[in-house]
């Protein structure tokens, strides 16, 4: 059996990199080819060219990288009709993906399935009458997304949320980790200004201004910030300002199991966290942590997408929950005045926010089959169907 893989950013290379674990357990002599990045490489694939150059995000920030971006299309549907494998899997990304998957169903009859339903939910519900026409199914990380699918005739899968199965830091490893970084027993804020350069260099400063005013409050207050790899450098230079100095857990100074033993116990030791939008929240409620999202972008960005918006949160925690639990400070309202307090006032009451997380992992799928392979599942019975 042959699959073609497609992954545009990091979260993607991590649902990819589950589903091939979970088709070689169900079809072990299954060969794999596509776009992907280190965790899709550990399963076998060997990418055509590497997936960060696919990772922008926001109307104006595409415009300057659109001809490339376009480029890689293109060569990333050729390469699939050349190999002509048994099935096609785009995963997320859907202004790539989907255009790669309605090049290839131009010129062939391939099976194309796409991983992660677009947020039609959210803002641009025509996609999924256009994913119709070139889409056969769709794999979704979301109970609610299903019908939305399903209303423009397209096949779709709820296979749960891979952040269920995350392992989450336990008491031992949390004290260890205060006791290692000298946090004790002071109040300790998270704070996750992003994986790509742009956002953090957006949201890092006002990041900032938070921690000043907090200070004001809680002088004892102790930072964290779990960078990612490819920003860590940025986010030292960003940070090096703060009121409080953070402790800035690079990955590149470690061995991958340090790194992620370190992110983990970070993510549970904190009592609260400043986090920008997307499955951060996810990653935090899976550790039963208290957090406040804020983000920004673009000036032309925010306007063009909080027009064509249809809901009132983009927090994914508070849309799986059915609350508004979290709150969040978006666009404008990105605003170390407005966020502070909120903090604050999560620091003096979480339990709202606790009782939506435990209900999110739930709805999720925490405690089921491991959603890599009940994607795998989903992908083997739409070929024989």
């Amino acid at each position: 059996m042959k699959v073609f893989l497609v992954a545009g950013e990091l979260s993607g290379d991590r649902l990819g990199g589950a589903l091939m674990e979970g088709l070689r357990q169900l079809v072990p002599d299954v060969e794999f080819a596509g776009v992907g990045g280190p965790l899709m490489a550990a399963q076998g694939l060997e990418s055509l060219f590497p997936m960060d150059e696919l990772s922008v995000m926001g109307i104006a920030e595409v415009l300057p990288k659109y001809r490339h971006l376009v480029k890689r299309m293109h060569q990333t549907a050729d390469a699939a009709l050349d190999w002509q494998p048994d099935v096609i899997v785009t995963i997320d990304s859907p202004d790539f993906c989907l255009r790669v998957a309605r090049e290839v169903k131009a010129k062939s009859d391939l099976r194309c399935v796409h991983y992660v339903a677009p947020s039609v939910w959210a803002w641009r519900p025509k996609r999924a009458e256009r994913m119709a026409r070139h889409v056969d199914q769709v794999l979704a990380l979301l109970p609610f997304e299903p019908p939305y699918m399903e209303a423009v005739g397209l096949r779709c899968d709820f296979v749960g949320h891979p952040v269920v199965t995350e392992p989450v830091a336990t008491d031992a490893e949390v004290a260890a980790f205060r006791e290692k970084h000298g946090i004790g027993d002071a109040p300790l804020l998270l704070a996750l200004p992003g994986s790509r350069r742009g956002e953090v260099g957006r949201l890092t400063p006002t990041f900032g201004e938070v921690v000043a005013r907090l200070v004001h409050q809680k002088p004892d207050l102790k930072v964290v910030v779990p960078a990612a790899a490819p920003v860590a450098g940025l986010v030292k230079e960003l940070v090096a300002g703060w009121k409080v100095a953070p402790i800035v857990l690079d990955p590149n100074e470690m061995d991958p199991e340090t790194a992620q033993t370190e992110k983990l116990a970070a993510f549970k030791a904190a009592d609260v966290a400043l986090a920008a939008s997307g499955t951060v929240s996810l990653e935090l409620a899976a550790s039963d942590t208290p957090m406040v999202i804020g983000y920004d972008m673009n000036w032309i960005s925010w306007k063009i997408m909080s027009r064509m918006a249809l809901i009132d949160t983009v927090t994914l925690a508070n849309l799986v929950a059915e609350t508004r639990a979290v709150p969040e400070f978006l666009g404008p309202a990105f605003q170390a005045e407005e966020i502070a307090p909120a903090i604050m006032q999560v620091l003096e009451d979480a339990s709202e926010q606790r009782a939506a997380m435990a209900l999110t992992m739930e709805r999720l799928g925490r405690g089921q089959e491991f959603p890599g392979l009940r994607a795998a599942r989903a992908v083997l019975d739409g070929l024989q169907k």
